[in-house]
C-alpha cells in the first residue's frame, strides 16, 4: 500500500470525525433565541451538545480503536434514522449518512490497520 493512501485512510476518518461534531454542534446555537436566562441556556446548551460530546468521545476512543470508531458512528447513524422519523431525506443524508461513511473509513482502517502500521 502507498504511503499517500496509507496516511489517507488513517486521517481522513478522524478529520471527517472532527468535522462533523462541529457540524453538529452548530444546531445548539439555537438556544440562544429562547431567551432561558444565564441558567437556562447552559442547561439547554449541555442537553443540545450531548450528540456532539458522545461522537467527540467516540473520535477519542477510535483514535487508537478503529474498531470502536466505527461502531460507534456507524451505530450513531443507525440510531438517528430509526429514532428521529418525518423529515426530508437530506437531513438523514446528513446526520445518518456522513457518520456511516466515516464508520466504514474506521471499519477500512481497522481492516488494513497491519499494512497502515507496516510503513
Amino acid at each position: 500500500m502507498k504511503k499517500s493512501v496509507r496516511q489517507t485512510l488513517v486521517w481522513t476518518p478522524r478529520l471527517l470525525g472532527i468535522l462533523f461534531v462541529l457540524f453538529l454542534s452548530l444546531f445548539a446555537l439555537d438556544i440562544f433565541e429562547m431567551n432561558l436566562g444565564f441558567w437556562g441556556t447552559i442547561l439547554g446548551l449541555l442537553m443540545h451538545l450531548i450528540p456532539s460530546i458522545a461522537l467527540a468521545i467516540a473520535i477519542a476512543l477510535a483514535w487508537k480503536w478503529e474498531w470502536v470508531g466505527a461502531a460507534l458512528f456507524a451505530g450513531w447513524a443507525i440510531f438517528y434514522a430509526a429514532a428521529f422519523r418525518g423529515f426530508h431525506w437530506s437531513v438523514y443524508a446528513m446526520i445518518s449518512g456522513i457518520p456511516l461513511v466515516i464508520g466504514i473509513l474506521f471499519l477500512l482502517d481497522w481492516i488494513y490497520r497491519k499494512e497502515i502500521r507496516a510503513a
